[in-house]
């Protein structure tokens, strides 16, 4: 067998052996990369993400439309008897500033309006204290004026609100309003109830026991609450009989109603009497016939023949009933609700054996026309009473609603089912 013979690296060609060494080098250098540039890719990324951890955009705060973190804020609030001008003064604004401050037009703010215990802010130059740029104004929870210093323009602005669902559950110890107070609710809510309900409760004869359940809600600006409500449904227990309210809209009006599709606002007829005209408006300044004089006059009164008939507007309890010589006459006080009381005066007389206490039903005869006390003919002088105070008789809710329709009782069905559901839920509040 012939032997193979091996040549030596020193007596291989220049140009082979400078082939090899670069094959070598090449191998080495891919080998070394593999390993170093992972490496490499690792740590940059490592560190963008670390730059993109510690990176903070901070977004600017704004407090009355204006970026507030800018400034340095004085808060103060308004004094009693303090005018406009004597706060911007107290600031070291000169008298021509403040003049030109306070001629901003009444439809952006009237300066006399400034009320005492109202907040108020200066904002001044964080880098000077003692250069005012601007002077805030809190009109309301809600409202603020901005007055700027630098121009001397004047803008109104609106804080942003927002509106928080609540539930709430309470048992009548001693009265609804303070039954509201133990149950962490506003006694506001109480008011709502008795004029929602005002129609089917006697709120002036609820009980110890009787129980209520809410669910409404409630507005805030800055997280501080606001008396105002938006009530959801709500429930009344009064001597072992259920009511219920439940909001619905029908034909664009939204009323409440009963878990039979009634309307819970009561009915009022349209006037005391059936013929008649209109010889005096409500109004806050009249001039009296008798007493030659300007004053209020918070009725309507009705011309009419003595002896006309005059009905109750609606069912209730007489209240009161006499003679005023120097007013009314002969007047009937009824009280309707717990909401809504009417008088009528100058009555010629009364009708047969009505007396205090007595129960009348609408459009039950009461008295009959005349011209007794302050009066120069016969007519009827009405009026009616919201919570104690007048209001213009023209202007009540007189017919009653119509139910719910056949048309919307599939849904009005659907909304009802699942409020009172979420009423039946509502737990007892924790003392």
């Amino acid at each position: 067998m012939k032997k193979r013979k091996f040549r030596r690296y020193d007596q291989t060609p220049f140009y082979k052996r400078k082939t090899i060494i670069l094959s070598i080098l090449a191998i080495l250098l891919a080998g070394i990369a593999a390993i170093i540039f992972p490496r490499v890719r690792n740590h940059h990324s490592n560190t963008d993400a670390v730059a993109a951890d510690t990176i903070e955009v901070k977004d600017t705060i704004y407090k009355y439309g204006l970026p507030i973190e800018e400034f340095a804020v004085k808060n103060d609030t308004i004094r009693p008897k303090q005018t406009l001008a004597e706060v911007l003064m107290s600031y070291g604004l000169t008298a021509k500033k403040v003049f030109a401050l306070t001629q901003c037009p009444d439809s952006v703010f009237d300066v006399r309006k400034v009320r005492a215990g109202q907040p108020c802010a200066l904002l001044t130059d964080k880098d000077s204290i003692a250069t005012p740029r601007y002077f805030v104004y809190e009109a309301s929870a809600k409202e603020y004026v901005v007055f700027n210093l630098t121009t001397d323009s004047v803008m109104r602005g609106t804080k942003p609100t927002s509106w928080q669902q609540h539930a709430s559950r309470g048992t009548v110890e001693s009265s609804l309003w303070n039954a509201m107070v133990d149950s962490k609710t506003s006694p506001q809510l109480a008011v709502m109830l008795s004029h929602i309900f005002g129609w089917t409760i006697d709120f002036f004869g609820i009980q110890k026991g009787d129980e209520f359940r809410l669910i409404y809600e409630q507005e805030y600006v800055e997280d501080t609450p606001l008396n105002n409500f938006r009530l959801q449904a709500a429930s009344f227990c009064a001597s072992d009989s259920m009511y219920y309210a439940i909001p619905f809209v029908q034909e664009g009006e939204e009323l409440y109603y009963n878990e039979k599709g009634n309307s819970l606002e009561g009915a009022f007829l349209k006037a005391p009497l059936d013929y008649y005209r209109i010889s005096s408006r409500f109004t806050g300044s009249r001039y009296h016939p008798v007493l030659k004089r300007y004053r209020a006059h918070h009725g309507v009164d009705y011309a009419a023949p003595t002896g006309t008939p005059v009905y109750a507007i609606g069912s209730g309890k007489v209240i009161d009933k006499g003679y005023q010589a120097n007013g009314g006459g002969n007047y009937v006080k009824i009280r309707h609700n717990s909401t809504y009381t009417t008088t009528y005066m100058h009555l010629s007389r009364f009708a047969k054996g009505l007396k205090v206490g007595d129960m009348v039903a609408q459009k039950e005869v009461i008295g009959y026309v005349g011209s007794t006390g302050l009066s120069t003919g016969p007519h009827l002088d009405f009026r009616v009473y919201e919570n104690g105070k007048p209001i213009n008789p023209l202007t009540i809710k007189s017919q009653p609603k119509k139910p719910i329709s056949a048309d919307n009782r599939a849904a009005f069905d659907i909304a009802r089912d699942s409020l009172i559901k979420e009423l039946d839920l509502i737990p007892l509040p924790t003392l």
